[in-house]
């Protein structure tokens, strides 16, 4: 089971550049590409949030046409850029969860995805809140097969300080419920556009690139909201009853032909 985790697309329709900069929507078809032509197949896509940048019901609509050229399943959840209702129109779900939370769980063959709502629109921070804590206590006790909990906002403080001032407010009882039920392989994160392991809960939590921009790797004291065009890239998670859940990052891009490694084991030298 091969799962590709994009994450922050930020979509602005053709034409459009975040930030009078960043062809976003060039980037997402970069995206859909590189999934759609990855040997080995890969069997399932999860995009954890901020699909577009400013909330347009046009832009959702817009992506929803770029995303239907995936050749593998896919998911979305919300992320703090997101609103909830024209997202949920553009890739509705049979049930909302709770309270009105765009939060689900499916099966991908071998995995079960549980995808979760942090938006609190209006604000950079996230929240899950008691009753989809509730829901998502429930959902895992229905079942030992082996899971991911997708989330946008990551249940961890980074060292990015911009970015920790916005942080998943109610972390620790998010953490309470992973710890309880062992199949779970992995929660996954996005927010960041980088990407960060950390054990969580007796398992790993994990934040993965953007799809187009990055945020700076800045870990002093006092940083400032800053973006970079670093490469763009996603999460590969592979699952096999053997091995359990190993995740890859994985870079968008041309980086020159392949070369095997030398047949001799020689060093071989610098014009040599």
């Amino acid at each position: 089971m091969l799962i590709a985790q994009l994450s922050d697309f930020h979509y602005r329709p053709k034409g459009v550049r975040l930030f009078g900069y960043v062809d976003v929507h060039a980037a997402t078809v970069a995206a859909v590409d590189w999934v759609n032509r990855h040997q080995p197949l890969i069997d399932a896509v999860i995009v954890t949030g901020d699909l577009v940048n400013d909330g347009d019901a046009d832009d959702y609509a817009a992506l929803a046409d770029v995303l239907s050229a995936l050749r593998a399943p896919y998911a979305v959840i919300t992320g703090n850029h997101d609103v909830r209702g024209p997202l949920a129109e553009a890739f509705p779900i049979p049930d909302a969860g709770v309270d009105g939370k765009y939060c689900w769980a499916r099966e991908f063959e071998a995995i079960r995805i549980v995808g979760l709502d942090t938006l609190v629109e209006g604000q950079a921070l996230g929240t899950l809140g008691p009753s989809q804590l509730g829901w998502l206590d429930a959902v895992l006790a229905e079942s030992s097969q082996p899971t991911l909990v997708a989330l946008h906002h990551p249940p961890f403080m980074t060292g990015i300080t911009f970015m920790d001032a916005f942080p998943l407010t109610d972390a620790e009882a998010f953490r309470a419920i992973v710890e309880k039920h062992g199949h779970v392989e992995a929660v996954l994160a996005g927010h960041i556009h980088r990407v960060i392991h950390r054990r969580f809960a007796g398992t790993i939590a994990m934040t993965g690139p953007g799809t187009a921009h990055q945020v700076v790797m800045d870990l002093t004291a006092e940083t400032k909201p800053r973006w970079v065009m670093e490469p763009a890239g996603c999460l590969l998670h592979q699952w096999t009853p053997q091995t359990g859940l190993v995740s890859h990052a994985a870079w968008f891009g041309d980086y020159g032909a392949q070369a095997p490694f030398h047949s001799d084991h020689r060093t071989v030298p610098i014009g040599g």
